[in-house]
C-alpha cells in the first residue's frame, strides 16, 4: 500500500490531483490531503509517505517551504515531492528542482501532464501503472 499526500489550499484542486493519480496508478494507494504546508507537516510527522504532491502557492506555509522542510530533515529527505505550479518561470522551476523536487508539474493538471512529469518515477514502484497501456 502506497501512501500519497496531496497538498493544496483548493479542495477542487485536491480532488483533481487525486483523480489524476487514480487514473495513472494501481489501486493499492491510500490518499491523504492537507490544505497547506503546515497541515502537511503534521501528517508527515505521523505517516510515512511514498509521494507528496504539493501546490506551490498556498497560505500559512507554501509548497517551497514544505519542500525545504521535507528535504532538510534526515527523517523525511527521501520522500519524493512533486510541486504543482502555474508560474511558468524557468528560473523558479530550476530553483524548486535544485531544492530536491522530483518534478515541477505544470497547471492545468491532467493525467497526461502528470504522466509526462512523474511517470518514470511511478513506474519504479514495481507494479504496472495504468498509463503504461496508453
Amino acid at each position: 500500500m502506497k501512501n500519497i499526500l496531496i497538498v493544496d489550499d483548493s479542495r477542487m484542486a485536491r480532488v483533481i490531483a487525486r483523480r489524476c493519480l487514480e487514473i495513472l496508478i494501481p489501486s493499492d494507494c491510500l490518499f491523504h490531503e492537507a490544505e497547506n504546508g503546515e497541515e502537511a507537516l503534521f501528517l508527515i510527522r505521523r505517516t510515512p509517505f511514498d509521494l507528496v504532491l504539493t501546490d506551490l502557492n498556498m497560505p500559512v506555509m507554501d509548497g517551497e517551504a514544505l519542500l525545504k522542510w521535507i528535504k532538510g530533515s534526515p527523517k523525511t529527505h527521501d520522500i519524493p515531492v512533486a510541486v504543482i505550479s502555474s508560474i511558468g518561470n524557468p528560473e523558479k522551476e530550476q530553483k524548486i528542482k535544485g531544492l530536491g523536487a522530483l518534478a515541477v508539474v505544470a497547471k492545468p493538471l491532467s493525467p497526461e501532464v502528470l504522466r509526462e512529469s512523474i511517470g518514470s518515477f511511478l513506474s519504479k514502484w514495481g507494479t504496472q501503472t495504468k498509463f503504461e497501456s496508453w
